[in-house]
């Protein structure tokens, strides 16, 4: 490790922290039995982070919470502009 990043700390992967909230946003479903309230959040923080790469229209990105027997299936759905 660098003298500075011991100094200033390293910046968390966008990647990673978007995993850990998941994870969390789940595990309080999960424990609260309650509906999905967590979809608008989730869907305005997509929004903001795949702005930062390419311009997409906010109402091309759809996210929902579907049951699946035994399991809770979160999909995400997002149209990209095409790559010109």
């Amino acid at each position: 490790m660098s003298l500075l990043s011991l100094l200033f700390g390293s910046k968390p992967k966008t990647a990673n922290v978007a995993k850990e909230r998941l994870q969390l946003i789940i595990a309080r479903e999960h424990a609260g039995g309650g509906t999905p309230d967590f979809l608008p959040a989730l869907q305005r923080d997509l929004i903001e982070v795949i702005s930062r790469y390419t311009k997409v229209n906010p109402a091309d990105i759809k996210v929902q919470l579907e049951k699946q027997g035994n399991y809770e299936v979160l999909e995400v759905n997002i149209v990209l502009p095409d790559a010109r």
